[in-house]
């Protein structure tokens, strides 16, 4: 899909707000079909979100490209991807053969870079934002990086508790849409282990080249991991009430502060 703006058109009245968003509004007709351009922009996207539901973050150059960070290889408990996508369970929980290799330890903070269902999202973004939260923890300690395969949101828990964390920080690709393919989530929850509720967790969305920025989406991550880590808790009880200059949004995108 292009993101080129459109020519205007004084008889086109949904031209401009065409221009104003990625929603597919005044897409117009061709006798009672849409017309050719808005069917394959459509087909287009609708692949795009496919292959990154399907696609496979490629962990081993990312774990090369993050030294001389230390770095722990991890899979959740299902087997593949189909398994995965039908069984979101399996993906909260640890393999038990790779529980081993998380050592607990006294850490502030654990982060899990989890593929989620977007492999584009993370391939695109998380490293970004990684290393810009990293810059920005100061005192805090942090355990080594986690790279988690067929894993969900929960998965960060029981990774995190492993590790002795007292916090844990999940960034993971968010189910892709028709607009945006390669959305980046990030996930905060105090004190992990298993059976943590969402209502227990702050999100951090759409982080993604046209949404949230890497500086942007660190800058609130680390506040939230901060407070989180003062009050003794996150979740519907923590709100975000950050001071908006310190909560920088890229040029031309609306603040979410």
């Amino acid at each position: 899909m292009s993101n080129a703006p459109e020519p205007v058109n004084i008889f086109d009245p949904f031209a401009r707000f065409r221009n104003a968003t990625r929603a597919r509004i005044g897409i117009g007709r061709t006798g009672d079909a849409m017309p050719t351009r808005a069917v394959l922009d459509f087909q287009l996207a609708h692949a795009r979100a496919r292959d990154a539901v399907h696609g496979k973050v490629n962990f081993d150059a990312m774990a090369e490209r993050l030294a001389p960070l230390s770095v722990i290889r991890v899979r959740s408990t299902a087997p593949d991807r189909t398994t995965y996508l039908s069984r979101p369970d399996y993906g909260r929980r640890v393999h038990p053969d790779d529980l081993a290799e998380m050592t607990p330890g006294d850490h502030d903070v654990a982060f899990v870079i989890a593929d989620g269902l977007s492999a584009a999202a993370v391939e695109h973004h998380a490293e970004a934002v990684l290393k810009t939260c990293l810059k920005r923890m100061g005192d805090l300690s942090v355990a080594p990086i986690v790279l988690a395969s067929q894993a969900r949101v929960a998965f960060g828990d029981e990774a995190g508790a492993a590790l002795g964390a007292k916090l844990v920080v999940v960034l993971i690709g968010e189910r892709p849409g028709l607009s945006v393919p390669d959305s980046l989530g990030a996930y905060v929850t105090f004190a992990p282990k298993v059976g943590r509720r969402d209502s227990e967790r702050n999100c951090v969305s759409n982080i993604h080249a046209d949404g949230l920025d890497p500086e942007a989406a660190a800058d609130k991550i680390v506040w939230l991991a901060r407070e989180g880590l003062r009050l003794k808790l996150t979740g519907v009880d923590l709100k975000e009430n950050a001071d908006g200059a310190i909560l920088p949004t890229r040029a031309g995108a609306p603040s979410l502060a």
